[in-house]
């Protein structure tokens, strides 16, 4: 899903893609990492702030078992 960028008046139409956003209430930011860095906590974190949503879930596929994989973060 695209997520435009406004900054000082100015619209970016596609300034960033959203992997899957669930009911316009949770953001979720799919990976295929060895481990999750800050980097991605940061990525989640930017696109909650500039949509406006409060919810969001890191999933990280590259784990023996799932429930490993998911970092759940909330502004």
């Amino acid at each position: 899903m695209p997520l435009p960028v406004v900054y000082k008046a100015v619209k970016l139409d596609c300034g960033y893609r959203l992997d899957v956003v669930v009911d316009a209430q949770l953001i979720l930011e799919l990976k295929t990492v060895e481990q999750l860095l800050p980097i991605h906590e940061a990525q989640l974190l930017t696109y909650l702030k500039l949509s406006g949503l409060r919810k969001g879930l890191l999933l990280n596929f590259h784990t023996p078992v799932l429930k490993n994989g998911i970092k759940r973060m909330v502004l």
